[in-house]
């Protein structure tokens, strides 16, 4: 077997399982569940009819490649969100579906790293997990990025020594991030892009939660967005992550794209042909009907406004937390022991979170999401009320000595 099997963490969703294991939650209370980023709105009518129309198509083997039709509904996509020039994103080069963006990120490091180098792949920490799994499987070694409410939750780039940047082949971003929900500014990826130049590594940004962000007009910025304001008309060193399960609220439906420099994406299709990764026809047909509607995925954004809306004025008397740029988490501190505080808060209230620590890792400053709970606003509106409102009791009647603020 391989053996870099044994260098893999635990996934935190296992962690989670064994720490709430033997505990018998209050009946009384409806289960709710916040610790996995599972979107629970209800997916778009025109989308799932698309699907059903063409369920027919199941009768043949699809290309890795897809459809033309959904790689010119991805590039036109991106040209939209992104602003990018038009006909700057050709389809036929620069496209490429995949079966969710977890899929498609693991798929990318193995074609991309080269394991006989002694290889570095730099990563935010707390991140997900795939990355560094993604990594491990590779032969390389993750390189840590520590990002914390001192930096803005940032990664700082100019304080990596040169020599790790010379080993690094790979730089993995995330904006809007997760779990802090963090926006890269166009300056800090254009930095990047400058340090990729420089030491020859590749950057992969992980751009999946793009369409959920709080202020309607600022969008946050993309990598391509950031290559082509610096004159990379190919988009050179450059691979995004897109997908619809966050956007369109299908994560079932396992349906993403990557798209960047055309000499990768070549390499990567080869790679993918063996992968045995395509995507099922009716699934296309579908995705490039959700790509090319922007209306239904500015409706979901909406909702996840409405919730922070919502939910924020219940937990901010008692909790120290803020209102992220973008993604659908808050990432509290909770002035104690994170695991502790998920397995009473779940003991107590039948609500589960995911503890902080179990997305990042212990460097030499700590792990930084030690302390933290990682709160997803999955569930539909009333229910997050609800879960914040049995979260303020949890608080004030079992948290209070340990709690981040003292009631007003």
């Amino acid at each position: 077997m391989n053996p870099h099997l044994e260098a893999l963490h635990p996934y935190p969703f296992e962690r989670l399982a064994r720490l709430k294991a033997g505990i018998t939650a209050p009946a009384q209370l409806a289960p709710i569940a916040m610790s996995i980023g599972e979107p629970q709105h209800r997916p778009p009518a025109f989308l799932l009819e698309v699907l059903r129309r063409h369920l027919d198509r199941l009768g043949s083997y699809p290309a890795t490649a897809g459809l033309p039709e959904l790689r010119a509904a991805c590039a036109g996509w991106l040209t939209r969100r992104y602003g990018l020039t038009a006909g700057s994103v050709d389809a036929d080069t620069m496209v490429l579906p995949v079966n969710g963006t977890r899929e498609g990120l693991f798929a990318f490091v193995q074609a991309a790293v080269d394991g006989a180098r002694a290889p570095l792949v730099a990563m935010p920490n707390p991140f997900y997990q795939i990355y560094e799994g993604a990594t491990l499987l590779a032969g390389a070694r993750p390189f840590l990025l520590d990002t914390t409410e001192a930096n803005d939750y940032l990664p700082d780039l100019a304080a990596v020594p040169a020599e790790v940047w010379r080993r690094c082949q790979v730089l993995f971003l995330c904006s809007p991030g997760n779990p802090t929900g963090a926006v890269l500014p166009l300056s800090l990826l254009q930095q990047a892009l400058s340090l990729a130049d420089r030491y020859e590594f590749l950057i992969a940004a992980d751009e999946c939660y793009a369409d959920i962000y709080l202020e309607e007009d600022a969008p946050p910025a993309g990598l391509l967005q950031a290559a082509q304001a610096a004159g990379r008309g190919r988009f050179e060193r450059c691979v995004v992550f897109h997908s619809l399960s966050k956007r369109s609220s299908v994560p079932g439906l396992r349906s993403g794209f990557v798209a960047g420099d055309p000499a990768i994406m070549a390499r990567l299709l080869l790679y993918r042909t063996y992968h045995g990764s395509a995507m099922p026809v009716p699934t296309q047909l579908a995705s490039a009907a959700a790509w090319q509607d922007d209306a239904h995925a500015a409706a979901n954004r909406r909702i996840y406004q409405e919730k922070f809306a919502r939910v924020l004025p219940i937990l901010t008397p008692l909790m120290n937390v803020a209102r992220p740029a973008g993604a659908f988490y808050l990432w509290p501190h909770v002035g104690g022991d994170d695991e502790r505080f998920t397995r009473e808060l779940f003991a107590r209230e039948n609500l589960t979170v995911l503890p902080g620590s179990y997305l990042g890792r212990t460097g030499a400053a700590g792990n930084p999401g030690a302390g933290r709970v990682r709160i997803s606003l999955v569930p539909e509106v009333a229910q997050c009320v609800e879960a914040a409102q049995r979260l303020r009791e949890f608080l004030q009647a079992h948290w209070p000595a340990r709690g981040a603020r003292t009631p007003a």
